[in-house]
């Protein structure tokens, strides 16, 4: 809570910026934080948002295939499953070749039913990488994104007993569950949380 105090302007601030990228941002947009989700799997994730930027930057993003992207992602991980799946992503939301993925997205009438959209058909979009995608954007201040920082902390906060040998759909939806209960408890809200904590390991309030 002291550690809140401290950087709570920084994470409004923040927060704000995520939001005006579903408010006031193009397709184009919505698909690179898309993208940028669907390499953090073990990645860093400032070598991820790097590859995203030169990708973004020389149009491999928009038109390229998979052998193209891959000479994108130095430094991270299972990066050849990864450039598929951007371009698989890109194909499922582009309707005659242009990407309509906030068209996709409003359809919906609350966030938890776009994750559960996004978890079903996009391959490589997991619960943590789709909550990831959705806060990123303004649409899921309530979820956990229950990478190994935030794990690790949530045992130390005691909220769960020990980290999770795997993390199925239903132990993820379990956890944030006990997290969302504790986020009440003390009184910052889950997307607060979540950079509190990654701040906490990290020394930064990131994405």
């Amino acid at each position: 809570m002291e550690l809140h105090r401290e950087i709570e302007g920084e994470i409004v601030k923040r927060l704000r910026e995520f939001r005006a990228i579903w408010d006031k941002g193009d397709d184009k947009e919505l698909f690179v934080e898309l993208s940028f989700c669907l390499l953090t799997p073990q990645s860093k994730a400032k070598v991820c948002w790097r590859a995203i930027e030169n990708l973004r930057d020389s149009g491999v993003l928009w038109f390229g295939n998979g052998q193209d992207i891959v000479k994108y992602l130095e430094g991270v991980r299972f990066k050849y499953t990864k450039a598929k799946n951007i371009v698989n992503a890109r194909e499922f939301f582009s309707v005659n070749g242009e990407l309509k993925v906030k068209d996709k997205l409003i359809q919906f009438s609350t966030p938890f039913q776009i994750r559960e959209y996004l978890v079903k058909n996009i391959r490589g979009l997991g619960y943590k990488e789709a909550s990831h995608f959705l806060r990123n954007i303004g649409l899921g201040e309530d979820f956990a994104i229950l990478d190994r920082h935030i794990l690790r902390n949530l045992v130390k906060l005691k909220v769960i007993e020990e980290m999770p040998k795997t993390l199925t759909p239903r132990k993820y939806l379990e956890i944030e569950k006990k997290m969302r209960r504790f986020s009440k408890k003390i009184g910052i809200s889950m997307a607060h949380l979540d950079l509190v904590l990654w701040y906490k390991e990290t020394g930064m309030v990131f994405k």
